[in-house]
């Protein structure tokens, strides 16, 4: 990508604040309309907020949307919608012992909500639910040769890229003064297992270029690892969602480079330096191959090794091409990107990384991403959920899925836009465990 190094966060507010316009009218569209007997809105089609069954990991961010268009506005009526939302709809997901997803669905909701508590009931509230989410989420537990990982949906076998990300769970808790309880009483440390599984992410879902295989390009991830139970070894890399073990998912790599950098930032505020190293190496890897593998304006395509690129010619000395005839963008996958760059640009004082943060921000803010009709739903246009399984939706005289949304890229559109709104107004600075 071609990094803009004279773009700031204050040249970006008239668009973060046109956004925030936008987003309002979205907002109380899917709350006044969506149909949630058809279960959590998951994308679009048409332009309309649709569900789609495999786990329910999305409505945190539908309901979490509305506490951060608060934060950003002012606006009361969206702390209304968040807070109804989360103490009507949301205590499932605090108890759910079957998925990965517990940061995205609560720390969205009670995490955000805890900010804005008014009594000490009310905070008491928030914090007993993220105690025992954190705690739910480290019981989802598989012990590996050097440490240990929290198991995804497809069961103790498998670690996905996404959990990183979702690991806030365990630090938010850790940081309340919780602890897992186990058998015999024994006293399980949220942090050693968040430490434990950051680890085991770092080692196996990344990439160094230090021969692991044929295919290890540095900054290179997988999105899911594969490991034999029953003796804890590593036993190959695999994909759901991205083309192959052995190509780049970029929504999977975005969800390495925020992840890993927030991590940076909770062990700074905590002052645990063990990790650093490990999580450095990670966040550097990853930001640094985005950057190399991404379009000139900061968008990816789906996948770094999708099948027909080839077709695009040189796509990466050009702007991304949503309406191309052979192989998808992913506007989520840079919206999530965008704030990993910014933060470990931050968190380095590197300029490439925060200037590459802001240059993939400033395209998302503008058409034909940033969705201006007002009879779809979507925030952010061309979003990918599921290629491989032929999920997303195609127009009608279009080869390939484009011009839809998705709950998890509106919302990390959204999450950008405030963090860089609260550094260009001097407010406090935004992270998921202040």
């Amino acid at each position: 990508m071609k990094i803009n190094f004279s773009i700031t966060p204050a040249r970006l507010l008239p668009k973060i604040h046109r956004l925030w316009e936008l987003s309002a009218q979205k907002i109380h569209d899917l709350d006044a309309h969506y149909d949630e007997k058809k279960g959590s809105p998951v994308f679009t089609v048409r332009g309309k907020y649709t569900a789609r069954g495999w786990t329910e990991w999305t409505q945190g961010f539908q309901y979490g949307a509305a506490i951060l268009q608060f934060d950003a506005t002012g606006d009361k009526r969206f702390l209304e919608i968040g807070r109804h939302n989360t103490v009507a709809k949301m205590a499932p997901h605090v108890s759910h012992f079957g998925v990965h997803d517990h940061g995205f669905n609560n720390v969205s909701t009670y995490g955000n909500l805890r900010r804005f508590a008014t009594t000490e009931w009310e905070r008491n509230f928030y914090e007993l639910a993220l105690k025992l989410s954190g705690a739910v989420q480290a019981r989802r537990w598989t012990p590996a040769k050097d440490g240990g990982y929290l198991y995804s949906f497809n069961g103790p076998h498998s670690l996905f890229i996404d959990t990183i990300r979702s690991l806030r769970s365990l630090a938010v808790a850790h940081k309340l003064g919780h602890v897992l309880m186990e058998e015999n009483d024994r006293r399980i440390s949220l942090l050693e297992r968040l430490k434990q599984h950051a680890v085991t992410t770092a080692k196996y879902s990344i990439y160094y270029g230090e021969d692991r295989d044929t295919y290890d390009l540095r900054g290179r991830t997988t999105h899911e690892v594969i490991f034999n139970v029953n003796d804890g070894n590593f036993r190959c890399p695999n994909s759901q969602q991205g083309y192959s073990p052995f190509s780049t998912w970029t929504r999977g790599l975005a969800w390495a480079m925020l992840g890993f950098a927030e991590q940076l930032e909770f062990m700074q505020a905590i002052g645990d330096k063990e990790i650093v190293p490990v999580l450095l190496k990670a966040a550097q890897a990853t930001c640094d191959f985005y950057i190399a593998n991404t379009p000139t304006d900061g968008i990816p395509y789906w996948d770094t090794g999708a099948p027909l690129l080839h077709k695009l010619g040189d796509y990466l000395d050009r702007p991304a091409e949503p309406f191309n005839d052979f192989e998808p963008v992913d506007s989520s996958a840079a919206a999530i990107g965008a704030q990993g760059l910014l933060r470990l640009g931050r968190y380095l004082k590197n300029k490439k990384y925060w200037q590459a943060g802001l240059t993939v921000l400033d395209t998302l803010l503008d058409e034909p991403y940033l969705s201006t009709g007002a009879k779809h739903q979507g925030l952010i246009l061309h979003s990918i959920y599921h290629r491989p399984n032929g999920w997303d939706y195609i127009p009608a005289g279009r080869k390939i899925p484009c011009g839809e949304s998705s709950m998890w890229g509106d919302y990390h559109a959204r999450e950008v836009a405030l963090y860089v709104q609260r550094i260009a107004k001097n407010k406090p600075y935004y992270t998921f465990f202040s």
